[in-house]
């Protein structure tokens, strides 16, 4: 009974504190008028808010376009620019980090997480450290963990509310009924053609996220579409799922080498300061 009345009032504070971030970026739900969280005033809360704005238009912003190599933005995976409690929430990622990486078989800064997302999901080249865009998405992901607890992560460079995975010993996905699956539930969206449109992106094809990323693999895919899509519906079974997964990963998406997407490395860094001495 307590660990039932715990979990309920971890989820009341995520769904009051993502209500608290959307009024405070203008984007109030319905029945909620709680404002009391404001952005900072001055270059700081000019730079959150900037943030935003690249994290809802990466692939088009001027800020990061030189940077992306596709037609993903953040907000692609990351619904509602981040503030959505179960699609790959930003809601609380700061307190994570630093944490452990098993890719980059180090410990990683939330800005370093941020910047191999360009090279990975954007297929495009990683911005230096220290610049504009690295500086505005982490001011803005952590601007929505404020009052979060720190909660750095050993094991793995998740937040909080990281998607959760999907049971293990699901049967062999079946990629033939993912096809069927996805024109069904998928393709009035995306296109027959995987290819989107001004709404939705492209889920495979050049204009998608590489086999680098994330989601090119398939547990990882199928336990975001299980609580990511379809958006107004979000009622895909995990073994649906799996196999839509199976299905769009199975069909061609630009290759993954890093050195291509690695900025020269009089680029990897910058110093942040516009002092004279």
């Amino acid at each position: 009974m307590e660990t039932h009345v715990n979990a309920l009032r971890s989820a009341m504070a995520v769904t009051l504190l993502a209500s608290i971030v959307l009024a405070c970026l203008g984007q109030e739900p319905a029945g909620t008028t709680d404002n009391s969280t404001k952005l900072p005033a001055g270059p700081l809360g000019e730079t959150i808010r900037l943030g935003r704005e690249l994290v809802e238009r990466t692939s088009t912003h001027e800020v990061t376009r030189p940077y992306v190599g596709n037609s993903l933005n953040c907000t692609s995976c990351h619904l509602r620019n981040g503030t959505d409690p179960k699609a790959a929430s930003f809601i609380g990622v700061a307190t994570a980090y630093p944490a452990w990486s098993p890719r980059e078989q180090r410990v990683i800064t939330l800005e370093d997480r941020v910047l191999n997302c360009f090279m990975r999901s954007c297929n495009g080249i990683r911005p230096p450290l220290g610049s504009t865009p690295a500086v505005a998405i982490v001011a803005y992901i952590t601007w929505l963990s404020a009052d979060q607890p720190m909660r750095m992560n050993p094991e793995r460079p998740n937040g909080p509310l990281s998607v959760p995975k999907l049971p293990t010993g699901l049967a062999q996905p079946d990629r033939q009924n993912g096809q069927i699956l996805y024109s069904e539930r998928c393709a009035s969206c995306h296109g027959e053609d995987g290819q989107g449109d001004s709404e939705a992106p492209p889920v495979w094809g050049e204009r998608s996220y590489n086999e680098g990323a994330g989601l090119a693999s398939v547990p990882q895919l199928a336990a975001w579409l299980h609580v990511a899509m379809p958006p107004e519906e979000r009622n895909l079974s995990p073994s649906e799922a799996f196999d839509i997964a199976a299905y769009v990963n199975s069909l061609p998406r630009p290759h993954f080498r890093l050195e291509a997407h690695l900025p020269e490395k009089s680029r990897l860094g910058e110093y942040n300061s516009a002092a004279n001495e």
